[in-house]
């Protein structure tokens, strides 16, 4: 089971904890996690990507055992420690301004 960690807003759209499950097939990847996060959270879909592109929406960030993945290509494997459940994958609201 993969963990992945949602910033406030979304957990209060999707009515879940501040970390959900997720069965993932190997290899798991930033895509993989996406993919299954939306099918089992439907009304997530294009909050966290762009729906056609599947781009990254500009004010998110992905965290994966304390590194900014948010520019990895999505389809690179994730840490084994994010695919194995002892690490979350964070997905993380950016702050901007001044």
């Amino acid at each position: 089971m993969v963990r992945v960690q949602l910033p406030y807003h979304l957990r209060n759209l999707a009515s879940v904890g501040s970390e959900v499950e997720l069965e993932v097939a190997a290899p798991v990847t930033i895509e993989r996690v996406l993919d299954a996060l939306e099918a089992s959270y439907p009304m997530l879909r294009g909050t966290i990507r762009e729906h056609a592109s599947k781009q990254r929406r500009a004010y998110l960030r992905y965290f994966a055992c304390q590194e900014d993945v948010s520019f990895a290509p999505a389809d690179d494997p994730l840490p084994a420690a994010v695919a194995e459940g002892r690490e979350p994958l964070i997905v993380m609201g950016a702050i901007a301004g001044g």
